[in-house]
């Protein structure tokens, strides 16, 4: 949280951030995740997350990339994911063919 507060003293307009959610209670990161939101409805500043948490990322996307190690397998729409999310496994490389 010191670290995101940190970054946005410099009022950036990208802001990246890596598996902010790791090792937060859940309901830090409901608290994290409204923070976020609203930082970013109160400035022209976009983000680019990297989360492995979903639940997380769809929450606060608007469009979503995966990648399988190291090549992009899916993008598109946050909303389109939200409803197959059933797909994510195969997405993800999880599932063999």
């Amino acid at each position: 949280m010191l670290a995101i507060a940190r970054a946005l003293l410099g009022n950036p307009r990208l802001l990246l951030m890596d598996e902010p959610s790791e090792g937060l209670a859940p309901v830090v990161v409901e608290q994290m995740v409204e923070a976020i939101r609203a930082v970013v409805s109160e400035r022209s500043m976009a983000i680019l997350l990297v989360e492995q948490r979903v639940d997380v990322a769809l929450d606060l996307a608007d469009r979503y990339v995966i990648m399988d190690r190291g090549r992009v397998v899916a993008r598109g729409a946050a909303e389109d994911l939200k409803r197959r999310q059933d797909e994510l496994p195969n997405m993800m490389g999880l599932v063999s063919d």
